[in-house]
C-alpha cells in the first residue's frame, strides 16, 4: 500500500523530534555527569589532600607501619562517602585499601603514581581493581619534604552514573509530555501541507553525509582514506592528533600520503597493490604505530585504500619489558645455579682436605671467568650489553654451548641510531635462537660465533652457528609474525621484532647457509635513524614477524 506524503511527513517530523530530544537527553545527561565529575573530582581532591597532611599517618606512613595506618584510616572511611580511600608507599605499593585488604604490598594499579612522587596532586580516571573509577592522588610528605607516600581517594563512575540517571529521570518526564505535545503539533502541521515535494533525497543524502563525519570523528583509531593515486580523501582527527598535524581536513584533502607521512614501505605502491595487511608495526611521523590497510575495491577495480592506525599501545611496551626482565632474571638464576655448583665442588675438596686441588679449581675457574669478564668489559662500553653477554655466556655453557667472540668485536659508545632497549632485544633474540639451533644439532656442538662491530657508520652484529639451520619450506617466511624453527614454546615473535627495529632505523639483514650446516644473521644497522632510506618491504623481504 502507497503511503501519503502527509503521513511521511507526519513521521518524519516525528522521529526528527523524537531524535532531538534523545540528543538532548544524551546531551542534559552528560552536562548533568560532566558537572558531577567535576564537583566530585573538587570533592575528592580535597578529601586526598586533607589526609595527606594528617600528621599521625605522615608518620606512620613514613615508617611504613601498616597497622598503625589500617587503624587511623578505618575511622576516616567511616566518615566518607568516597567508594574507596587508598594509602601508598613512595615505591608504588599498597600500605591500605579500604575495601581490598588482601592488596596490601602489592602494586598499585592504574599507572597514574608518577607524576604524585614528583610532588603533584592529581586527578584522574583509570580502571583500578574494582574498576574505572574517578580518582584524585595527593602526596604525602615527611617532615623533610621529601614524598613518602600516595593518598588515593576515588569515586566509581558507576556510582556517578547512578546520581546523574537519578537527576535526569525527572527531566525524562517533563520531556515525554513536550514530546506528546509535539506529535500533535506534527500532526497538524502535515495536515496543511497538500502537495507533495521531492525534498527527501537530498536531505537523506546530507544526514548520510553528517553520518558519515560523526562516525570518522569518533573512532578512536587514526583513519585516512586515499583514493588510486593515493591522494588523501578523508582524514580524521584522531589521525591528525596522532600525526601531529595542525592543518584542518579540508586543506589535507587532495594532498598525497607521502606529503603527509614521510616516506615508509608501508606506503610503497608496488606493495600496497600486492596484499592488505594488518596490525603491522611501522613508523608515522617519529611516531611508532600499529596499522593496517584495506584496499577498497568497486565493481573489481581498485578506488583506494583505508589506512588505519593507533600509537603502539602499552601492553605491547609493557610485554616486551617484561620479556627483557624475564631474559635478566633466567641470567641471573643460571649464573647462580653455575655458583652453587663451583661452591659445593670447593666446599667438597675442602671438606676431604684436597687443598691443593681446591687452589688449582679455583684458579681455573678464576681465569676462564675473568679472561671472558676482562674482554666484554672491555670491549663494550654498555654495562646492560655486557650484563646481557655475560648472562648469555653463561647460559650457553650450561646448555653445552660455548660463545666464541671475535676479537675485533668492539662498541665503545653509545651512537646506534636503536635504543639500547631494542639492541638488547634484537641481540639477546639472536643468540638464543643460535643456541637452540645448536643445542638441537649433532654431538660435539661447536661454539657459536659473535660479531659486534662498530663502525664509523654503522654496527654491524653477526652471529653466525653450527645448528640445524633454517628448513627450506619456512626460509622465505622466518621474519612473519609466528613463524618459528623451534620445537616448542611460545615463539615466532623474536625475529619478528628484530626484522622491525632494524627496519626502521634503515637498516638491513643478510641470513645465508653457514656451509657445512648452520646460519648466519648479519645485521647493518647505520649510526643515525634513516626511514627515508628505501628499505625492503616487510612482505617482499618478509620482515614481519
Amino acid at each position: 500500500m502507497k503511503v501519503s506524503f502527509q503521513i511521511k511527513l507526519f513521521i518524519s517530523l516525528v522521529l526528527f523530534f523524537s531524535g532531538l530530544f534523545v540528543l538532548l537527553g544524551v546531551y542534559y545527561y552528560k552536562d548533568v555527569g560532566r558537572q558531577l565529575y567535576q564537583e566530585m573530582s573538587a570533592r575528592a581532591k580535597i578529601q586526598a589532600e586533607e589526609i595527606a597532611i594528617i600528621p599521625n599517618l605522615r608518620q606512620s606512613v613514613a615508617d611504613k607501619d601498616i597497622r598503625a595506618i589500617a587503624q587511623f584510616m578505618h575511622k576516616v572511611v567511616a566518615h566518607s562517602d568516597a567508594s574507596f580511600i587508598v594509602i601508598g608507599d613512595d615505591k608504588g605499593l599498597h600500605l591500605f585499601h579500604s575495601v581490598h585488604s588482601d592488596v596490601v604490598g602489592k602494586t598499585l594499579i592504574g599507572g597514574d603514581n608518577a607524576d604524585v612522587l614528583q610532588g603533584k596532586s592529581t586527578t584522574t580516571i583509570r580502571k583500578g581493581g574494582l574498576g574505572i573509577s574517578l580518582r584524585s592522588k595527593a602526596p604525602i610528605f615527611d617532615n623533610a619534604g621529601h614524598v613518602v607516600g600516595i593518598v588515593s581517594v576515588g569515586y566509581l563512575t558507576s556510582y556517578l552514573d547512578t546520581i546523574t540517571l537519578g537527576k535526569v529521570i525527572n527531566i525524562f518526564i517533563a520531556a515525554v509530555l513536550l514530546l506528546v505535545a509535539l506529535f500533535v503539533f506534527s500532526w497538524f502541521f502535515t495536515r496543511s501541507i497538500k502537495k507533495q515535494i521531492f525534498s527527501l533525497e537530498p536531505r537523506e543524502i546530507g544526514l548520510l553525509v553528517r553520518q558519515q563525519k560523526a562516525m570518522m570523528e569518533s573512532i578512536y583509531e587514526g583513519v585516512i582514506a586515499i583514493d588510486s593515486e593515493l591522494r588523501i580523501e578523508v582524514i580524521n582527527q584522531a589521525a591528525r592528533k596522532l600525526l601531529g598535524l595542525s592543518q584542518p581536513t579540508r586543506a589535507l584533502r587532495g594532498q598525497t600520503i607521502a606529503e603527509v607521512i614521510a616516506p615508509v614501505p608501508f606506503f610503497a605502491r608496488e606493495v600496497m597493490l600486492e596484499n592488505d595487511t594488518h596490525d603491522e608495526i611501522c613508523r608515522f611521523n617519529q611516531l611508532t604505530v600499529i596499522a593496517s590497510r584495506v584496499r577498497i575495491m568497486l565493481e573489481n577495480k581498485l578506488q583506494g585504500w583505508v589506512i588505519t592506525f593507533r600509537d603502539r599501545n602499552e601492553i605491547d611496551s609493557l610485554s616486551t619489558q617484561l620479556s627483557q626482565v624475564k631474559r635478566y632474571v633466567d641470567n641471573l638464576r643460571i649464573m647462580r645455579h653455575e655458583q652453587l655448583n663451583r661452591m659445593a665442588t670447593l666446599s667438597g675438596l675442602l671438606h676431604m682436605e684436597r687443598y691443593d686441588d681446591a687452589i688449582r679449581y679455583i684458579q681455573a675457574q678464576s681465569e676462564h671467568a675473568q679472561e671472558l669478564l676482562d674482554f666484554i668489559s672491555s670491549h663494550f662500553s654498555s654495562p646492560t650489553l655486557c650484563g646481557l653477554l655475560l648472562g648469555k655466556a653463561a647460559r650457553a655453557r650450561e646448555k653445552g654451548v660455548e660463545l666464541a667472540f671475535d676479537p675485533s668485536c668492539r662498541m665503545d659508545r653509545p651512537g646506534c641510531a636503536l635504543g639500547e632497549a631494542e639492541l638488547i632485544s634484537i641481540i639477546g633474540n639472536l643468540l638464543d635462537n643460535a643456541i637452540e639451533a645448536t643445542q638441537r644439532a649433532e654431538l660435539p656442538h661447536e661454539p657459536v660465533e659473535v660479531l659486534i662491530l662498530q663502525h664509523e657508520h654503522e654496527l654491524i652484529i653477526e652471529v653466525a652457528d653450527r645448528g640445524v639451520g633454517i628448513a627450506p619450506e619456512i626460509r622465505e617466511h622466518i621474519f612473519e609474525r609466528g613463524i618459528t624453527t623451534k620445537r616448542r614454546g611460545d615463539h615466532g615473535i623474536g625475529l619478528y621484532l628484530i626484522a622491525n627495529y632494524v627496519a626502521h632505523v634503515g637498516g638491513s639483514i643478510e641470513v645465508s647457509a653457514n656451509e657445512p650446516r648452520g646460519t648466519i644473521f648479519s645485521l647493518f644497522i647505520p649510526e643515525t635513524g634513516n626511514v627515508l632510506r628505501p628499505v625492503p618491504t616487510l612482505e617482499d623481504q618478509n620482515y614481519a614477524s
